[in-house]
């Protein structure tokens, strides 16, 4: 059997390699630090747009490349070696990809052209005050107007609110959980800029009586539950995937770096400490990329993912922790110099393993799944 990538899969990744490689640098970056501008590049949207790159998993007869899962995470590894200022996950996979599965023929039709070609930008409210668990709304609550849903409530860390053309959220029903397509720009809704440490642009949303039209209802109260927990576990998978692609430039950096820098005249490569903790670094990543690629592979194989993705959770934010830690450690006093490129992949390792949350609740929630009998039994 070939576990190898197809010729598809590889074609993609080096055509998302190149083309962020080619356009992202330290110097790109820099013009974002510090909220003076949006962390958006739109030339490079636009140059991936024209490679059909943000159309991978989107349907042919809506302008994409009929492709999936895999394909985008594999563009998402590289946005993360990049660390490329572009709203990938929030609009390709948050978004884009439960209307491609769960939309009706003429919601597809009405955003995915625009979402391959760039045009439109699609965001995705997944989180609320004290709540990180899209598929049980608390504060967002939702009642039935004849065909229509009055929405009220708040969401958080809303990527790119200010830029989408739609947000998905889910909203809470008296007889279960609605999925919505969100006009930002609509009566009642109000953006409130939240600073972050990677000055993604992200915002607290506020909802007061908000109307949603018949044709905005992605999913009503009898299956909205199961198209969170579909985005979600996808939406998971792909911060894995860009936590490895991160993980990974900041173990490459800092073996070049070792591999450069002498004391007492002596390559500190050669050191057996610093050896040992690059070598500890390189096994960390390679098990993340496995983990990751497994989950990743189950769910574009529409297969049960779910302890994959506890998996890959927990390797994802313990790997970005340890390699975070070393590059620094490894580095000296150069890794937290912000002329030097390596302070950028740190914040976002860290983000990343925040946003994924603690390794120890993730590691006890795949714990009571053993202990219950639904992980690994036959």
């Amino acid at each position: 059997m070939d576990f190898g990538f197809s010729e598809q899969q590889r074609d993609v990744q080096n055509l998302a390699r190149q083309i962020l490689g080619d356009n992202v640098c330290p110097e790109s970056l820099a013009q974002y630090d510090a909220y003076k501008a949006d962390r958006f590049d739109r030339e490079l949207w636009a140059k991936l747009a024209e490679a059909g790159l943000l159309g991978l998993a989107i349907a042919e007869e809506q302008g994409g490349m009929g492709f999936g899962y895999f394909e985008i995470a594999l563009l998402i590894e590289e946005a993360g070696r990049s660390i490329a200022p572009l709203p990938l996950i929030s609009h390709l996979v948050s978004a884009a990809l439960p209307i491609q599965q769960f939309g009706s023929a003429e919601q597809k039709q009405r955003y995915l052209p625009g979402v391959s070609s760039g045009e439109i930008i699609l965001s995705a409210a997944l989180a609320e005050p004290y709540n990180e668990d899209p598929t049980q709304p608390i504060l967002t609550t939702a009642t039935a107007d004849g065909e229509s849903l009055v929405l009220s409530g708040d969401k958080t860390a809303v990527p790119f609110a200010h830029l989408a053309d739609r947000i998905l959220l889910s909203v809470k029903m008296a007889d279960g959980v609605a999925v919505v397509l969100l006009d930002p720009k609509a009566a009642g809704v109000s953006l409130t800029p939240m600073q972050v440490t990677t000055y993604e642009p992200q915002f607290a949303l506020s909802l007061d009586k908000v109307r949603i039209a018949p044709e905005d209802i992605l999913a009503g109260p009898e299956n909205g539950r199961a198209v969170m927990q579909w985005l979600t576990e996808r939406t998971t998978v792909a911060l894995c995937a860009h936590q490895l692609g991160a993980s990974d430039k900041a173990m490459r950096m800092t073996a070049s770096y070792t591999a450069e820098r002498k004391q007492f005249g002596v390559l500190i490569s050669t050191f057996q400490a610093v050896g040992h903790r690059a070598a500890n670094c390189f096994i960390d990543v390679e098990c993340l990329r496995l983990n990751t690629y497994q989950a990743v592979s189950r769910l574009d194989g529409g297969l049960d993912a779910v302890n994959e993705v506890h998996i890959a959770k927990i390797w994802a934010g313990d790997v970005g922790h340890r390699v975070s830690y070393a590059a620094q450690h490894l580095h000296g006093g150069t890794g937290i110099d912000r002329d030097y490129p390596l302070w950028r992949y740190c914040t976002w390792l860290r983000y990343n393993e925040m946003t994924l949350g603690s390794s120890a609740k993730n590691l006890a929630s795949l714990g009571k799944r053993i202990a219950a009998g639904e992980a690994f039994c036959r």
